[in-house]
């Protein structure tokens, strides 16, 4: 498939959105794949409905393709071939903890760092960035890096972004918005599970849950109410998958 690669199709007008085959909702919600070499959709319900939390529907190329019993061929756009069966299913792969560690410095460039001292000062901020062992990153000049951290001290991978030192508000401007540490690190056949911003502060096991989307609310609001665990999703996508390590506990969310 590496002759033929398939996106989201880029938003330019309402005529490049469609009716959610799901939810059937609103005409302009749903968005197709289309192939970046040849510039053709792939079936009607190839994509993904922008009703991330009422209806949640992402068919993708790689679905489509497995439903049909074939895999994409190169030799020509729209000819495909009999897939190998396999029941083995890739491993999650992790984070070498020696990339986490040499992550740890470089605060005084560090815009996130930066605005956090703004607000708390030296030692507090330095408090949160040793609890969610918040790291910097050369990606791009002053940004920081996020590590998703599982409850067993494994780590995921990392979230790379750029924020202003003045304001606090996250560079959006970037190309990507935010980058991942294991595609930085140029790790091959990376197979990301991703958890929770926070995870692996659950050991603490009688503190209530706090839960919001951002990491950057997470650790702000872990200074300024830090009789709770504070965690982050970090997103919609795999909401379900990410949160069921919550089982069980006391759990509120914002």
């Amino acid at each position: 498939m590496d002759n033929y690669k398939f996106i989201l199709e880029k938003y330019r007008s309402k005529n490049d959105r469609y009716l959610c085959p799901s939810c059937n909702v609103t005409p302009n919600s749903f968005t197709r794949y289309i192939n970046i070499t040849i510039r053709q959709h792939l079936g009607d319900h190839v994509g993904r409905c922008n009703r991330e939390v009422n209806c949640g529907y992402h068919y993708t190329p790689k679905q489509y393709f497995l439903d049909q019993g074939s895999i994409f061929s190169t030799n020509r756009a729209m000819n495909y071939k009999v897939a190998i069966p396999t029941s083995v299913s890739t491993p999650s792969t992790y984070i070498d903890s020696e990339l986490l560690r040499t992550s740890l410095k470089g605060y005084t460039n560090n815009h996130f760092v930066t605005f956090l001292k703004s607000l708390f000062g030296t030692e507090k901020s330095l408090e949160a960035i040793s609890k969610y062992k918040i790291g910097s990153s050369k990606y791009w000049p002053g940004s920081v890096v996020f590590w998703q951290i599982d409850r067993s001290g494994q780590i995921r991978t990392g979230k790379i972004m750029l924020y202003d030192p003045v304001t606090g508000k996250r560079r959006k401007d970037m190309l990507p918005p935010i980058q991942w540490a294991h595609k930085a690190a140029k790790l091959r056949d990376f197979k990301l599970e991703q958890c929770l911003f926070g995870e692996d502060l659950l050991n603490d096991e009688v503190k209530v849950v706090a839960l919001v989307e951002s990491e950057k609310s997470a650790v702000i609001a872990s200074i300024v109410f830090p009789e709770y665990i504070w965690l982050a999703t970090g997103g919609l996508d795999q909401l379900n998958k990410k949160c069921f390590v919550l089982k069980g506990r006391t759990v509120i969310m914002f």
